[in-house]
């Protein structure tokens, strides 16, 4: 009985003692984050596969989900290779200058893993990124366009 009963007070005490793992996050990774986000976005918009390049994982996956006209839910996804054929094929260089939008937000950093937020021109991207072979790349997007204007 006493054996219980210290066990169970040992295990609520750890219930209520902050557990707190840090990890230093230098500014070395914050802006080698924030670079490897503005080489996707603005890679995407000067059509500039090779910058697009640089900032993908070679196994990415960019998904976005969306309602059909009967309101089923579908799924796009595109792979680091489409993303950048699609960029060297001119991207998102067709839409006004004014309009671009490329600003980045990192959500989190924790080791060597990221979650970072780009607000693009008419959509935003959460991202996904590891530290990988020593540089930031981007594993995972998934997008979500602006509502339509009505």
């Amino acid at each position: 009985m006493r054996v219980r009963f210290i066990v169970a007070a040992a295990f609520g005490a750890s219930l209520f003692r902050p557990s707190v793992v840090c990890v230093a996050q230098s500014a070395a990774d914050s802006a080698a984050i924030r670079a490897t986000a503005l080489d996707y976005i603005d890679g995407w918009y000067a059509a500039d596969g090779p910058r697009m390049e640089r900032a993908l994982h070679p196994e990415l996956a960019k998904r976005n989900v969306f309602s059909d006209s009967a309101g089923r839910s579908r799924l796009i996804q595109m792979s680091a290779m489409t993303l950048v054929q699609s960029t060297r094929m001119g991207g998102g260089s067709r839409i006004p200058a004014a309009q671009r939008a490329d600003s980045v937000k990192i959500l989190d950093i924790y080791g060597g893993a990221a979650s970072v937020r780009v607000r693009a021109a008419t959509w935003i991207d959460y991202m996904h990124m590891a530290k990988y072979n020593g540089q930031w790349r981007i594993l995972n997007v998934l997008w979500e366009n602006d509502p339509p204007r009505r």
